[in-house]
């Protein structure tokens, strides 16, 4: 009894989050119903096993790539004698890791101080860019994965835009550090420091310097790794809970190795080798739980039971006729044409469904992009030549003519061209084998009417 009564409560839950035809308009209702929305999705994405398969893909492609990268983008700093100043956040990186942690990152680091880029060769030095270029295309894959991308960046823009991050990234994030430097070091925050409570909050925000740079490295990551447009926002709020997910799971995972003596005793030395597979792992799902949070907040109408929404034929339909409508009405009215995302968004259907069936209805002719960037939508002829019959039949319609290869044993002009005959029993229709060959009534009128 208790256990139905859960499962009724889990389910009106359900429903609530993701069949709500009216959801809450005043806080805190509307952020309870986000909040609630978004980590329904997040946990899916994570239970359905995909975040977890990309994560353990980039654990590799880490390991393989993380000499070539750092050498890559410590070049630029090295030229300009500023390398050190990067140091501490490798450090940072490993610190969760305890004592051999940071022993493994000097470790890294020497490997990268030895590697003469100059003098690799043109073969060496190309083997050395494409490992970390596969290492960026393969996070960039997983962003589009989560971003519901079916389309990467061309071979030359993957090459121009990584290898000028990977360059220009690390020379950015250490003038943001002698910036920040240089302003806490001024005569004017000094003065105030002697100001309370100035100072204090000045102290508090230097301590939290490092963290701010993370965020923001996070934010730079969700924004420019999908090859789609991210919004700032949503990236900022995804990069904020990245990286205080960062900075708890850094101190957990610190604690969980402190008290893992036995797991030495176990693997012996192969022991830091199993916590680097296991810390990097973490670090990826964090990355990529802050890219599905990102997503989701831009695209709130992707939250479904299913992360592949199945295409049903009622949904395309429906979806199509509302659609039509609410393209149709400001048109009629005089109003500004609606675009496209905004249409998404108010129906509260996921992306991808709205988009197949609006590339249907612009290929057959009913509506057709208009506006400065393209991306409004208005129909494509006069609303008196535009039936909801002939919405219906362009949503039905077999583009791929999948159709056509269906056996001709199969009577289908009968069974599905007749009315009558739909409504009919499997059974009634099969009493005469000889009726399969027959047309239907409306068929030989239409034939009639034809030949007339």
């Amino acid at each position: 009894m208790a256990s139905s009564q859960l499962k009724e409560r889990l389910q009106s839950a359900e429903d609530w989050i993701l069949s709500n035809q009216n959801p809450p308009s005043s806080w805190p209702w509307t952020w309870l119903y986000k909040v609630g929305r978004t980590a329904y999705a997040l946990v899916r994405d994570v239970i359905s096993g995909q975040l977890t398969l990309h994560a353990m893909s980039l654990v590799y492609t880490t390991l393989l790539s993380i000499v070539p990268l750092l050498a890559l983008s410590f070049s630029v700093l090295k030229a300009l004698g500023v390398h050190q100043r990067m140091e501490p956040f490798l450090f940072q990186f490993f610190q969760p890791m305890g004592p051999q942690g940071i022993e493994l990152a000097e470790k890294i680091l020497g490997f990268v101080d030895n590697m003469k880029v100059g003098v690799l060769g043109s073969v060496g030095l190309a083997l050395l860019v494409y490992t970390v270029v596969s290492l960026l295309q393969k996070i960039e894959r997983s962003f589009n994965m989560i971003w519901r991308v079916p389309d990467m960046r061309s071979m030359a823009q993957r090459f121009s835009n990584y290898l000028s991050v990977i360059m220009v990234g690390p020379l950015l994030m250490v003038s943001a550090i002698g910036v920040s430097a240089t302003i806490f070091s001024s005569t004017m925050v000094q003065t105030l420091l002697e100001i309370e409570p100035f100072g204090s909050l000045i102290l508090v925000i230097s301590r939290f310097t490092p963290f701010f740079l993370v965020v923001g490295a996070f934010t730079f990551v969700y924004i420019f790794m999908p090859n789609t447009r991210v919004k700032l926002r949503y990236a900022f709020i995804g990069g904020l809970v990245a990286g205080v997910s960062w900075q708890a799971g850094g101190m957990l995972f610190a604690s969980f190795v402190a008290g893992s003596a036995k797991y030495a005793a176990i693997y012996s030395s192969f022991a830091i080798g199993i916590i680097l597979l296991i810390w990097t792992y973490l670090n990826w799902m964090i990355l990529l739980l802050g890219a599905s949070l990102a997503f989701y907040l831009q695209n709130p109408g992707s939250v479904a039971k299913r992360r592949q929404v199945q295409l049903a034929p009622e949904l395309q339909e429906k979806v199509a006729v509302a659609l039509m409508w609410m393209v149709a009405k400001p048109f009629h009215d005089g109003d500004p044409a609606p675009q496209q995302e905004v249409l998404e968004h108010q129906m509260r259907v996921p992306g991808e469904v709205t988009r197949g069936v609006s590339d249907k209805l612009i290929r057959a002719g009913l509506l057709t992009l208009a506006g400065r960037n393209g991306d409004e939508l208005v129909p494509g002829r006069t609303l008196e030549h535009i039936s909801v019959e002939d919405v219906l039949q362009v949503v039905r319609r077999d583009d791929d003519r999948i159709v056509n290869r269906l056996p001709a044993l199969v009577p289908m002009e009968r069974l599905w061209s007749s009315h009558q005959d739909r409504k009919a029993s499997f059974a009634e229709l099969l009493r005469n084998p000889d009726a399969s060959s027959r047309q239907s009534p409306e068929t030989e009128r239409n034939a009639h009417s034809t030949d007339d």
